[in-house]
């Protein structure tokens, strides 16, 4: 439930965000964005002092709020052009990405089958943009950057998972991330000229702190592979936002290549899931014959 309520505001952020890029530059909004987040790190720090702050990998905890940052403006910057639930599925595309630089980079044993579900998610995303065919504006693309940069963010998260707190890791990504996103504000900045303009950009701020909240939450009380497919819901909410704010509808087309993508996702997750559970019981094995 955590995760679910954190996506559905997740979603509802997006669509403000959206429909605010009419009129306020890309930049701004994820910077409002940003502030919700940085407020809520501030009080953390008032609570429970600098020692929060103390980190093993500064440079890794400081590329991570950068990489946070550029990510949420590409996807803004995109869904200003594309449809929100057409850039949400073209997004899950990252966990397939996570997946190959985990391989990689972090040489995470990857069987045949993790490989299988990559490519055929790839494939689904191929059939949502449908390239040369004109059916998705080209900013989609952008969609898949900032999907690639979230995917170098969540294995960073691994890397810093094993050092850090995750109170560390959220502070140090609110405060690098307002940071660089501060240099350039007062270059595009305009002030909002109506209520509307300002509520929603309010909005913006308090729902993504709660978001955040919401699924630091979840990931608390429960292993990340059991709530992670919850986060296919935000396909749902944008669908329903974007019928009622924008009057767009996924086409036929967009809806079989998201249920592949959904799909190879949840079986990804699901042979992390055997997989940890294999590795745990190994262990367990182990630590017996030691006894």
């Amino acid at each position: 439930m955590l995760m679910a309520g954190g996506m559905f505001l997740f979603s509802a952020v997006d669509t403000q965000a959206k429909f605010l890029t009419e009129t306020l530059h890309p930049l701004q909004i994820v910077w409002v964005r940003q502030l919700g987040l940085l407020l809520g790190v501030i009080v953390l720090l008032a609570v429970r002092g600098l020692p929060v702050l103390k980190t093993k990998n500064p440079v890794l905890q400081i590329s991570r709020g950068v990489l946070a940052a550029s990510s949420a403006t590409l996807f803004i910057v995109a869904v200003r052009y594309v449809p929100l639930a057409d850039a949400v599925a073209v997004s899950f595309v990252a966990p397939f990405i996570v997946t190959l630089f985990g391989a990689l980079i972090l040489r995470e044993p990857v069987g045949i089958r993790r490989w299988s579900a990559v490519t055929i998610g790839f494939i689904g995303t191929l059939i949502v943009i449908r390239p040369g065919m004109g059916v998705i504006h080209p900013a989609v693309l952008l969609v898949i950057v900032a999907a690639t940069l979230f995917a170098f963010r969540q294995i960073l998260s691994r890397v810093l998972s094993g050092a850090d707190r995750t109170s560390t890791t959220v502070a140090y990504t609110a405060i690098a991330g307002s940071t660089v996103l501060t240099v350039p504000l007062p270059f595009v900045w305009t002030w909002p000229q109506t209520n509307l303009e300002i509520a929603l950009l309010c909005g913006i701020a308090v729902l993504a702190a709660l978001a955040e909240f919401l699924v630091i939450k979840a990931l608390e009380v429960a292993q990340a592979v059991v709530v992670a497919p919850v986060q296919y819901t935000l396909l749902l909410w944008s669908t329903m936002y974007g019928y009622l704010v924008f009057h767009h509808l996924p086409d036929f087309w967009t809806w079989v290549g998201a249920l592949v993508i959904v799909a190879t996702g949840l079986y990804t997750l699901h042979r992390e899931r055997v997989t940890a559970r294999a590795v745990r019981k190994a262990i367990a094995a182990q630590d017996g014959k030691n006894e």
